[in-house]
């Protein structure tokens, strides 16, 4: 999606819809209720940010809302599907059609060159080596990196590996981006970049971005900022 038209009629769909979310877990023979019946209702191509102290739960419930994790109970409709009537296969080739994951160690596999780790969702996704490469190489060449394709993560400073990351994320065109704490690992400067092409790829593609973060600059590029307190969702403001 390139223009302000299609970018605004897509935010007027609803995308994501949580509802009633509870998750527990058991720590030191002790019962933490981390989700109490949380609500939460994402626009297609709207940001938000979800702030949070430490150890409330803001990468749980990203993980929840990914599909990654099951909530104890409670439910999430992703364009009109209800995710967790899916079996484990179902659910996985669904995630890795319409979601991408952005995490503050980039989990980039080390062996491979940066080509390479953006290309693996669309090869397990199941397109052709050739459309994967085609795809991995324009995405590099978006997030300013077509020179470092054949470069390994340890070859690329942080904020290159992160946006490697970050075209991963993208390469099966999913509807939403989950990133937790995606700038935690890196210098001001650097973090300024990625919060400047979150907003970019937002802009041009329409995608969905729900953003864990400390960082309040990042926060405030979001069209909705979120406190995750007491298991539940609360209007904040992002201060910069």
């Amino acid at each position: 999606m390139t223009d302000s038209t299609n970018h605004q009629t897509l935010a007027s769909e609803l995308l994501l819809s949580a509802k009633s979310l509870e998750k527990s877990y058991t720590h030191g023979g002790r019962l933490i209720q981390v989700l109490r019946g949380l609500d939460m209702d994402l626009a297609a191509g709207e940001r938000v940010a979800i702030l949070g102290k430490s150890g409330v739960g803001k990468s749980t419930l990203l993980h929840i809302l990914g599909t990654l994790d099951r909530p104890d109970s409670g439910s999430i409709e992703f364009a009109g599907d209800n995710v967790f009537d899916m079996d484990e296969g179902r659910l996985a080739a669904f995630r890795n059609k319409h979601m991408g994951f952005v995490f503050q160690f980039h989990h980039l596999l080390p062996e491979f060159s940066a080509l390479e780790n953006v290309m693996i969702p669309a090869i397990i996704g199941g397109l052709s080596r050739r459309e994967a490469e085609s795809r991995a190489a324009s995405l590099l060449t978006e997030v300013g990196l077509e020179a470092r394709g054949a470069h390994r993560p340890s070859e690329l400073s942080g904020g290159e590996q992160q946006r490697v990351a970050l075209a991963r994320a993208l390469v099966m065109r999913p509807r939403l981006i989950l990133a937790d704490e995606p700038t935690g690992n890196l210098d001001d400067s650097t973090s300024e970049e990625v919060h400047n092409l979150f907003a970019d790829l937002n802009n041009r593609f329409g995608v969905a971005f729900v953003v864990a973060t400390h960082n309040r600059r990042l926060a405030a590029l979001m069209d909705r900022v979120l406190r995750l307190e007491d298991g539940i969702l609360h209007p904040a403001e992002a201060e910069v």
